[in-house]
């Protein structure tokens, strides 16, 4: 978002912060504790900020863990507008992604952040009773209802999860993310071993994204050739050895993750979760390749069965098996499955179309467009 501002020739001031932040900082994790509940220091710092750089609006993002939403009565009362982008389901959720132990749970919502610290869904129960607590505090607390003016979000489906918690529809709006529309080839690249076609895979490793259902239809496919590119969640573990098929390239980006949306034949995403958008299938279609992807979130939303890709059931190795083989014994139809899917990308998520739909909110909450 940041850089389209600054091509369209915004003046942009930042504030971040990392969670990564916490394995280098002496006693981490009991600070990002407290100040994901309230950090003093970062309201201090956007105080400073606020009057001496005097925005026209303020834009965040995940103020967790040493943001905090203690910079929000700040900047309403230097009456700074706030645009929020809603990136996960933190405000409905407090892991952000409505997962209970890698299965879809919805038990917090509606006020009940305690389920995340009697099912200790952090696997760490100082770390749940931490996001508990802190998504509690906000909450009842009103920092974000009282104080920011406008929320953006990717989808149809995460606007009515906010709608469904208690925002209001009319500070809401539906901007999907941009996908950057030139790509190249490059002429050297890392994998010059593998297969010319096969069914790629591309994001996290772990239970949540159904890895286990792509295995056990790789293993329904064994003349299908697999490559999955991405990093490993430490807890979780691939089988061992894995389907002579299947093959891990690592995590791949710039031209070496366009080199693979080129030569794979389809892409497939198996989440089981809820994603917010779902990057990593927009840039297949936008490589051209047809996808199948999870029946589940915001799949269904930009993805239409049988024109721009396959919808499979989430959890179901057999029926993404038998849409892997359909698509793969067509070649022609993946191709007009494709070409459909690129259109789509680049007529609905275009750096420019995304600039004007953010200008529209922006002019809203400020009043520049009165």
């Amino acid at each position: 978002m940041a850089d389209v501002l600054r091509d369209h020739g915004h003046i942009i001031r930042t504030y971040t912060r990392s969670s990564a932040d916490i394995k280098r900082m002496k006693l981490g994790s009991v600070r990002a504790f407290f100040a994901g509940i309230y950090n003093p220091f970062s309201a201090k710092y956007v105080n400073r900020l606020v009057r001496s750089f005097n925005p026209d609006v303020a834009v965040i993002q995940n103020l967790f863990p040493f943001i905090s939403p203690s910079i929000l009565p700040v900047l309403k009362n230097a009456n700074v507008p706030v645009l929020m982008r809603v990136a996960n389901y933190r405000l409905m959720c407090p892991n952000g992604l409505h997962l209970h132990h890698g299965k879809v749970c919805e038990r917090c919502k509606n006020g009940r952040e305690y389920w995340c610290f009697l099912l200790n869904c952090e696997r760490n129960i100082f770390k749940s009773a931490g996001y508990a607590l802190r998504s509690y505090t906000s909450r009842s607390r009103g920092s974000f209802k009282k104080n920011v003016s406008a929320y953006s979000c990717a989808s149809q489906f995460l606007y009515d999860r906010l709608v469904e918690a208690g925002f209001e529809p009319r500070k809401i709006h539906i901007i999907p993310n941009l996908m950057p529309t030139k790509q190249s080839l490059p002429e050297s690249n890392a994998l010059s071993d593998a297969p010319d076609g096969y069914v790629g895979y591309v994001g996290r490793i772990s239970k949540e994204k159904g890895i286990r259902v792509l295995i056990d239809a790789a293993i329904a496919c064994p003349d299908i050739p697999f490559l999955i590119a991405g990093k490993m969640n430490p807890s979780f573990r691939l089988p061992n050895p894995l389907p002579q098929n299947v093959k891990l390239v690592g995590f791949l980006e710039g031209d070496e993750l366009h080199y693979f949306y080129r030569r794979a034949r389809l892409l497939v995403s198996t989440s089981i979760c809820f994603e917010t958008f779902g990057i990593s299938v927009a840039e297949a279609m936008l490589h051209g390749k047809p996808v199948i992807v999870s029946r589940i979130g915001v799949f269904p939303e930009f993805v239409q069965d049988g024109v721009n890709g396959l919808v499979s059931e989430p959890g179901n190795a057999e029926d993404l098996s038998q849409k892997i083989r359909y698509l793969w014994k067509r070649p022609d139809i993946c191709g007009q499955i494709g070409e459909a899917g690129r259109e789509k990308v680049l007529k609905e998520y275009s750096p420019d179309l995304y600039y004007e739909r953010l200008m529209t909110v922006i002019e809203k909450v400020t009043g520049m467009g009165d």
